[in-house]
C-alpha cells in the first residue's frame, strides 16, 4: 500500500504531480494564454492587415492544441497617446499572458511598458520604436532602409535633378522617423535635389493629411518636382490633392510608403509612382508568435526585421509584389 501513496497524493492534488507548463507557470494541463494586441490605430487598413496576422496566428496555435486567444484592442486615431497608455496599463492589470505593442510614441509608452513587464507581463514591441531595452523583442520592418528606398527611387525618378517635399507624419512617430531620416540621407548624395519643405506634418487622418498637403501645394506647387509621404494616411491625401489640382498622373512624381487599397489604386492609375510596401501581415504573426515563443521559455531573436519592397507600376503585378498590395483581410477577419 505504501507505493500507492504518492499517486493517491498526486490524484487528489489533481495537478500536484503534473508536468509544468512554460507557458503559465502552472503545473497540469495548460491555461488559456491570452495574448493582447494593441496597435497604433484602428482605423487604416495596414492595421487591418495586423490584425489579420495575428488572428492567423492565433488559428495555427490553436490547430495544434494550443489554448491561445488574442485580444484585438487599441485607440481609434493614431494621437490618442493617453487612450493607448490607458489599453497598455488595463491589460497588465488584468494580468494578460503578454502584450503585442506598436507603440504610436516611442517615448510615452516606455513607462506603461515598464510598469506591464513588472507586473509579469511580457511586451513584444512592433512595428515602431520604443526608447528602451526591456522589451522580449522588436519585429518591424527596417524603417530606415525602407526610407532610403523610397529616397533612391524618387531620385531616379527626376533624374537625379528638381525641388522636393518630405511630408512628415506625427511628432514620437518612431517609424516615421527613421524612413524620413532614411529618405533624407539617400537624397544627400544628389547634390542637385533641393529639398525646399521638410518641417511641415500630415497628422494622423487623410483628412488632416490633406489640409497639410493642400498648404504645402498652395505654396509650392509650381516649384515641386517630386515628394514623398512616409505612411498611408499622408500618401492618399497628397496624391488626391495633387490630382486636384491638374498635378496628378506624374506631373509630380510622387514616391509614398504602405498598400492601403487607395494607395494601391493610385499606383495603378500613375498618380503616384513608388510605394515601399511592408509585410503588416507578417509583423501581426511573428509578434503573436514571438510572445508565445517566449511565453514557452524559448529563446527568442532581440530584434526581426520583417521586410520591405518597392512597389512601381511596373512590377506590382509580379507574384511576390501583388501579395503586399493585396494582403487577404477577408480570409481571417470575416
Amino acid at each position: 500500500m505504501k507505493s500507492l501513496l504518492p499517486l493517491l497524493v498526486c490524484a487528489i492534488a489533481l495537478v500536484g504531480c503534473g508536468k509544468r507548463d512554460p507557458a503559465t507557470g502552472s503545473s497540469g494541463t495548460s491555461k488559456k494564454v491570452t495574448i493582447a494586441v494593441i496597435p497604433k490605430g484602428t482605423t487604416h487598413e495596414f492595421w487591418k492587415s495586423i490584425h489579420a496576422g495575428a488572428v492567423k496566428a492565433q488559428r495555427e496555435l490553436q490547430d495544434k492544441g494550443a489554448p491561445v486567444e488574442i485580444i484585438w484592442q487599441g485607440p481609434l486615431r493614431e494621437d490618442d497617446r493617453n487612450m493607448q497608455i490607458q489599453t497598455v496599463e488595463g491589460f497588465a492589470t488584468r494580468r494578460v499572458s503578454g502584450i503585442v505593442l506598436a507603440p504610436l510614441d516611442s517615448q510615452a509608452l516606455v513607462g506603461p511598458v515598464h510598469s506591464a513587464i513588472e507586473a509579469g507581463v511580457p511586451v513584444v514591441v512592433m512595428d515602431s520604436g520604443l526608447k528602451t531595452d526591456r522589451y522580449v523583442s522588436f519585429v518591424a520592418t527596417d524603417n530606415y532602409k525602407g526610407g532610403v528606398l523610397a529616397g533612391e527611387h524618387l531620385a531616379r525618378l527626376l533624374g537625379g535633378k528638381g525641388n522636393v517635399i518630405l511630408l512628415r507624419y506625427a511628432v514620437g512617430s518612431a517609424s516615421t522617423e527613421e524612413r524620413e531620416a532614411g529618405f533624407l540621407d539617400a537624397i544627400k548624395k544628389f547634390p542637385e535635389i533641393k529639398i525646399i519643405s521638410q518641417d511641415q506634418y500630415a497628422g494622423p487622418t487623410r483628412e488632416t493629411g490633406y489640409q497639410a498637403s493642400q498648404n504645402l501645394l498652395n505654396r509650392y506647387g509650381n516649384e515641386v518636382n517630386g515628394i514623398f509621404c512616409p505612411c498611408e494616411p499622408p500618401t492618399i491625401a497628397m496624391a488626391k490633392a495633387l490630382r486636384d489640382i491638374g498635378k496628378g498622373g506624374g506631373k509630380v512624381k510622387m514616391v509614398g510608403f504602405d498598400s492601403g487599397t487607395q494607395s494601391v489604386l493610385d499606383l495603378k492609375n500613375g498618380d503616384v509612382q513608388g510605394l515601399v510596401v511592408q509585410d503588416p501581415m507578417r509583423m501581426g504573426y511573428l509578434g503573436v508568435m514571438t510572445v508565445y515563443n517566449h511565453l514557452q521559455g524559448q529563446n527568442v531573436e532581440k530584434r526581426i526585421d520583417t521586410g520591405a519592397k518597392l512597389a512601381t507600376p511596373e512590377n506590382m503585378e509580379q507574384p511576390e509584389i501583388k501579395e503586399l498590395l493585396y494582403p487577404p483581410h477577408d480570409k481571417y477577419l470575416n
